[in-house]
């Protein structure tokens, strides 16, 4: 006579599935508790062998800085805070600021005319960021500089038309005026390709929403896409600022007095050459400073509420430390979490 097995017994729970248990009573598909009571923590030689080779070349650097007579801090000290010094720290802060909104306005603007439907505008200001990326912006001083060996007159008025004021171009075009041109228009295309890459990092379902609440396109760009677009241009654009900063530098070709020229001027009479030039560098290093830690300020600014790993500070920013998620669980409250879910039947 043929026999069948009999079924096993329902017990109501699946052996196969992570939730089942087996016959003690602990769960199938858990992870074997471990004890860690006499483990021994990973040690890591390479680590301070690096912090002691760091150790010692920090020390040969200031012992070098200390020793050598040829520094000398003590015409570093009396230039530092001399007048003269302050005027071409004026001239630079002075042009940078003056550079970076000509710079922003304009890459605002090229960067709407590059995203723009009509074909024209769009190629023209993609001609512009073409032409003015291309060109070093020490050319473009150079240039604007000798515009007059090019145009010895500039006039204003109706194209092709009557004139309404004109002057010669000597007047008109200071070394002043030549870097604020050079500088303001080379940034423009950049912050142009900053400024667009932020407006397409917004999410297009938000233009779609505003204009189906009846937006229109400029109010949409206003006050929905540019405000989420800007925690994706503020980080850049600090940089930005900071490089503009130190190009300042290239206006000495040009005969202005900023910081450089100013010091060139000073140790070519003095053929003091190390400490005029470690004073530039003293005072770059304290400007730059300033705009790092203004940066940081700004980018916790726009990214509340879009992330919840904003830096909380200066120092979390600069060293990329980054706040726990609000409301996230601690590593073992979320191994007890996970342990009592796959206990639950």
């Amino acid at each position: 006579m043929a026999t069948t097995d009999a079924p096993p017994p329902m017990t109501g729970e699946d052996p196969a599935k992570p939730g089942s248990r087996t016959g003690d009573g602990s769960p199938s598909g858990a992870v074997p508790a471990v004890d860690v009571a006499g483990a021994t923590p990973v040690r890591h030689p390479l680590r301070w062998l690096s912090v002691l080779a760091l150790a010692v070349l920090a020390a040969q650097l200031t012992h070098f800085l200390v020793t050598n007579a040829n520094f000398e801090w003590s015409t570093v000290g009396s230039y530092f805070g001399a007048q003269v010094i302050g005027q071409g720290i004026a001239t630079t802060v002075e042009l940078t600021v003056v550079a970076m909104l000509i710079g922003i306005v304009g890459g605002v603007l090229v960067a709407v005319g590059r995203m723009s439907e009509n074909r024209v505008l769009s190629a023209v200001c993609g001609a512009y960021v073409w032409f003015f990326r291309g060109i070093p912006v020490l050319v473009q001083l150079v240039f604007w500089y000798n515009l007059s060996a090019l145009l010895p007159r500039i006039s204003f008025g109706v194209p092709f038309g009557p004139e309404f004021v004109s002057g010669q171009t000597n007047s008109l075009i200071t070394p002043l005026l030549a870097a604020i041109l050079g500088l303001g228009l080379n940034e423009a295309a950049y912050m142009a390709e900053i400024v667009r890459g932020g407006l397409l990092g917004v999410d297009q379902g938000q233009s779609e929403a505003a204009a189906a609440l009846g937006m229109g396109r400029a109010r949409i760009l206003r006050r929905v896409v540019l405000p989420q677009a800007m925690r994706f241009i503020v980080p850049p654009t600090g940089s930005q600022v900071i490089n503009m900063m130190k190009a300042t530098s290239l206006v000495s070709v040009i005969a202005l007095a900023d910081l450089l020229y100013t010091v060139q001027s000073i140790y070519n009479r003095t053929f003091e050459t190390i400490p005029l030039l470690i004073v530039a560098c003293l005072w770059y290093l304290v400007m730059t400073s300033v705009l790092y830690v203004g940066q940081s300020f700004i980018e916790r600014y726009y990214a509340r509420g879009a992330t919840r790993n904003a830096p909380q500070g200066f120092w979390d920013f600069a060293f990329f430390r980054r706040r726990a998620a609000a409301g996230a669980p601690l590593a073992g409250e979320r191994d007890a979490r996970h342990e009592q879910e796959e206990r639950t039947p």
